[in-house]
């Protein structure tokens, strides 16, 4: 969709987002264009031939998009694009943070012995919805995992609900993450949170911790001895009641039990609010018991998950003290001050059994986790393809600083836009490809292309 159009009968501009049209001498414009698009509708002529055309990128960059009108039951004006290829041209890059995401979930997948995509079109009806990241899981199960970061801004949650509802009546068990917190306290769909950390730690394989959205069930009876107070506001009632109490997990975990069936969304219901949250199947199977008869509690179910044991992983939820770290203290005149490396932080939460250090851990990464090294001369063995993709990215970006007007910034900038894509997708794939940290091949490539830092390890 569009807020700009181009009439080419008339050869004029069409703001949408104005009442006039940003024609004040010509009235009644919108009811007169709009009758006419809704006319050649209903005689079927296509969509090329009705005189609309996107004036804002499409128009820009070059492309013919031809359009067509629509008027929301809100009385929201919008214009569609014909084809899906020009309205994807209006969409931002995806950020590296969201990239991140998407590796992380389809390699914890894998991991756990489970196939999964990215950016997969299913057909409900006679439209179609888009899913971030879908995995497929044991016994025909499909989560569909869709991640909404600080920097999708309030905009990017329009249709939740909707989206949910389309997934779940074609088959796709919706799951929604995020790092901000006014998003996790919205119960339209079963959200999960954690922290908001950079790319390069969430594509690490650290422990990186949900910290909202997965609960656990406490099964208590409602006598004089139970600690929690009744639902039902009253004294004591005799009945036996659930409630959720907050409980931690790691992600990749998540990812991998929801597409086994182990931990499952469940919608638990108050007296004033219906909440959405991930519990285990066993306390799933428990609740169920619950609602069909309160009078007794429900028989205690034998959870077939083994306890947690310590993970040798460093945890990636708490990223600002990683930070606070590495902010070396400012140094006295006449002193010089030592770089040392950040010491790894530890979990925040005790581990549950203790595993014995190896004794035979080598001291140095096998040779296919170990990144290239420089060559004496201090070039870089990475690919020259990558080094001019970044260079070309970098003279883009030094044009549009070059730049002031307007119109000419925001064409600059999606020309931008698309070199700087191009690099950093040819980046991810070369990471993936030598299994290499993204994060050092990214820093080494501009250290060559820009001439900034010190050489690194690659």
């Amino acid at each position: 969709m569009a807020n700009v159009v181009w009439h080419t009968k008339f050869q004029i501009l069409l703001d949408l987002t104005k009442d006039d049209l940003d024609h004040p001498e010509l009235p009644d414009l919108w009811e007169t264009i709009y009758r006419t698009d809704r006319y050649y509708g209903q005689r079927g002529v296509p969509v090329y031939e009705r005189d609309l055309q996107c004036g804002g990128v499409c128009r820009d960059a070059g492309v013919e998009a031809w359009m067509h009108l629509r008027l929301r039951a809100n009385g929201r004006r919008e214009a569609v694009h014909e084809r899906r290829e020009d309205e994807a041209r209006h969409t931002a890059p995806m950020s590296d943070e969201h990239k991140a995401y998407q590796e992380r979930i389809l390699r914890a997948a894998e991991e756990g012995g489970f196939h999964g995509d990215s950016e997969v079109r299913t057909r409900v009806g006679r439209g179609w919805i888009q899913t971030d990241t879908l995995v497929e899981g044991a016994d025909g199960r499909r989560i569909g995992w869709e991640v909404q970061l600080s920097s999708v801004g309030s905009e990017g949650l329009r249709g939740v609900r909707a989206r949910t509802a389309k997934a779940e009546k074609n088959g796709i068990t919706p799951a929604w993450h995020t790092d901000r917190a006014d998003y996790a306290q919205r119960h339209d769909t079963h959200w999960t949170r954690s922290n908001s950390l950079p790319a390069y730690v969430i594509a690490k394989t650290g422990d990186l911790r949900v910290i909202s959205g997965f609960r656990k069930l406490d099964f208590w009876r409602c006598d004089v001895h139970a600690v929690h107070p009744c639902p039902h506001g009253v004294r004591r009632c005799g009945k036996a009641h659930a409630t959720p109490m907050p409980k931690d997990v790691l992600f990749d975990d998540l990812v991998r039990q929801t597409a086994a069936g182990t931990i499952v969304p469940i919608q638990f219901r108050t007296a004033t609010k219906l909440h959405r949250f991930w519990v285990t199947s066993t306390d799933q199977e428990r609740y169920n018991d619950l609602l069909s008869d309160a009078t007794q509690l429900p028989p205690a179910r034998e959870d077939n998950n083994a306890p947690a044991g310590a993970s040798r992983n460093r945890p990636t939820c708490r990223p600002e003290l990683i930070a606070s770290r590495l902010a070396s203290p400012t140094p006295l005149a006449g002193q010089s001050v030592a770089t040392l490396p950040p010491a790894p932080t530890q979990p925040t939460a005790p581990a549950l059994e203790a595993r014995p250090e190896p004794t035979d851990r080598p001291t140095a990464p096998p040779e296919l986790d170990r990144p290239q090294q420089s060559s004496p001369e201090g070039r870089s063995r990475l690919p020259d393809t990558l080094i001019m993709l970044q260079q070309a990215a970098d003279n883009e970006h030094r044009k549009l600083q070059q730049l002031n007007g307007e119109e000419e910034r925001t064409q600059q900038r999606l020309v931008w836009f698309e070199a700087a894509h191009s690099a950093q997708s040819a980046v991810t794939q070369y990471a993936r490809t030598k299994r290499l940290n993204r994060y050092e091949v990214e820093k080494e490539l501009r250290r060559i292309v820009r001439g900034t830092g010190e050489p690194s390890d690659m």
